[in-house]
């Protein structure tokens, strides 16, 4: 069974929330900010529960379109949440940038192999590169774009290893079972030692993640009261602390 569907049979065979109960389903590069915002919004609301679930964007939208009990959707890029307004799936007046991120290919530690641009990845001592699906997962299609930008798509897809999110990337190059990877700058500080960036990659329009507020969401106050608490100073200083910068 996928990840992602196990995932929504749990929500969706979670038991009704209570009113002091939110779903936040965000893209696994929040992982560590969202739990930490999470934390603080719970002790700000003494009563109120966030359950989070992290995936990639792409998933998360599909779990949503599949009636998985969401209250709040943060995805890592506009194009999966403007599939999400168009859907129906979130309520648009609701829709907030929070946080800017930055592209990066990372490599183990211990690598010998010099990387300093995209052309190096054509190298053919690289024979592995994590890159998450261009389907549904934002960070693969930033990838995907940038690689075939600089015209290098067709001489690097051979060598990809195809990921269900960016933190499984992470995970591939941190494990050294690939020579390189690309993940967000924050996924590369959330392993310090553990990975080593080698050049961040240029993206045209930026890297940037919105939030909105589930139509189907019986809790829509409380959902807009988070996204709030996400775009406060508090929230904005937790999302620093995790290397996003201000939206």
């Amino acid at each position: 069974m996928t990840s992602w569907i196990a995932a929504f049979l749990l929500l969706a065979a979670a038991p009704v929330a209570s009113a002091s109960e939110l779903t936040v389903s965000a893209a696994s590069s929040l992982t560590e900010s969202f739990r930490d915002i999470a934390t603080a919004y719970q002790k700000a609301h003494p009563g109120t529960r966030i359950d989070l679930n992290f995936a990639a964007s792409g998933v998360l939208l599909q779990q949503i379109a599949r009636g998985a009990p969401v209250d709040v959707l943060a995805s890592a890029d506009e194009a999966t949440m403007d599939q999400a307004v168009k859907g129906g799936h979130v309520d648009p007046a609701t829709r907030r940038v929070f946080a800017r991120n930055a592209l990066w290919v990372i490599v183990p530690p211990d690598t010998r192999r010099p990387l300093t641009s995209l052309q190096s990845l054509a190298q053919p001592e690289v024979t592995r590169v994590a890159i998450g699906n261009p389907d549904s997962v934002p960070v693969g299609r930033y990838a995907h774009a940038a690689l075939q930008s600089a015209a290098l798509w067709t001489a690097v897809q051979r060598k990809t290893i195809t990921t269900q999110n960016v933190r499984q990337s992470l995970d591939y190059v941190a494990r050294g079972e690939v020579d390189a990877g690309f993940v967000y700058a924050t996924d590369a500080q959330a392993m310090p030692g553990r990975v080593k960036r080698a050049f961040q990659v240029p993206v045209s329009a930026g890297i940037t993640y919105p939030l909105a507020v589930a139509s189907h969401s019986g809790r829509a106050s409380e959902a807009q009261r988070f996204v709030a608490f996400v775009q406060s100073a508090a929230g904005q200083a937790i999302l620093r602390r995790h290397g996003f910068s201000a939206p």
